[in-house]
Formats: C-alpha cells, sequence, structure tokens
C-alpha cells in the first residue's frame, strides 16, 4: 500500500481503498451500461455474426462511458480530484492535449 500512497500522492490507506473500489465499481457500472446500449442497436452475442463484431462493439462503447463515469463515481467516495487529474492525463496522452492542457 505504501508503493501506491506514494505513487499516487496519497496520504491514507482509506484513500487507496477507495480509489481500487472506485475502479472496480465504475468497470462494472460501464458494463452494466453498454448492455442496455447494444440492445438497442439490436445487437447481441446470440444473433450478431460474426459474434467478434458484437464484442468489438461493445468493447468500443465501454471504453468512453468508463472514462466518463470515472469522476463521477470518484465524486461519490471524495476522490474527484484524484480521478479527474487521471483522466486528464489520460486523454491528453491518448492525443487530446489540445483540450486538455497541462495545468
Amino acid at each position: 500500500m505504501e508503493k501506491l500512497k506514494q505513487r499516487w500522492g496519497l496520504t491514507s490507506n482509506w484513500q487507496v481503498l477507495a480509489i481500487i473500489l472506485v475502479f472496480s465499481i465504475n468497470g462494472s457500472f460501464a458494463t452494466w451500461v453498454a448492455k442496455p446500449v447494444t440492445e438497442f442497436f439490436g445487437l447481441s452475442s446470440e444473433t450478431t455474426k460474426p459474434w467478434i463484431l458484437y464484442l468489438v462493439f461493445r468493447i468500443l462503447l465501454i471504453f468512453p462511458i468508463y472514462q466518463l463515469t470515472l469522476p463521477i463515481v470518484g465524486w461519490f467516495f471524495g476522490q474527484f480530484k484524484f480521478f479527474w487529474t487521471f483522466e486528464k492525463k489520460m486523454l491528453r496522452r491518448m492525443g487530446l492535449k489540445r483540450f486538455f492542457p497541462e495545468d
């Protein structure tokens, strides 16, 4: 835990636990939200042939949902600042520097 606290600039074990919980809850939430969206488009693993198209579409859908909801879920655990900084850093690395300039 000490390595994570040092790497992330945290001060307590509670913060580490909260951040790990946020990552796991948000991952589950993003996959849960993606299911009705894929069904809305008429896609399912049983009916889409080849099924790999369904899988690719679902993964491409989960990624932006995860990115959008990560700071929100983090806010519920009192870690918005950490996740907003984390999100901006990730989006900069993905080539969106002009939208998220260095602080």
